[in-house]
């Protein structure tokens, strides 16, 4: 059987003029800066992803769901392939805490004229459209 791409939600969130990143420590993609996600779920909408992902990883609530954009991933090295959905959001409540420490050493916010250099090749993908 033939290797298939995967389906990631990657979520924007917006709050006070800035966006929302981690440092990643798993699988793939390990040091970069990537935007909460994770994999869609059998039969989960797109919005139900995005708030469930954000909730479990950040323990935020996000408001105003919205698709921002899609992107064909493939990871050379890892020899896996994504296809990505990107959906933008809003904050809306909770405090930002690390619920997920083995798999994010940390949560920061950035402008977007500010963002680190070693960005998650799906967000690099994003920003070349």
């Amino acid at each position: 059987m033939k290797n298939r791409p995967k389906v990631g939600i990657g979520v924007i969130v917006n709050h006070n003029g800035k966006i929302l990143l981690g440092k990643r420590l798993n699988a793939h993609g390990v040091g970069s800066w990537s935007f909460p996600g994770g994999h869609l779920e059998f039969s989960e909408s797109w919005k139900d992803c995005a708030r469930r992902e954000v909730l479990e990883e950040t323990n935020l609530s996000i408001k105003n769901i919205r698709f921002h954009g899609v992107t064909n991933d493939i990871f050379t090295m890892e020899s896996k392939h994504y296809i990505t959905i990107f959906m933008e959001c809003d904050y809306a409540s909770g405090d930002l805490k690390n619920l997920e420490p083995h798999k994010c050493e940390k949560w920061e916010w950035f402008t977007w004229k500010s963002l680190p250099e070693n960005l998650f090749l799906p967000i690099r993908n994003l920003r070349k459209k």
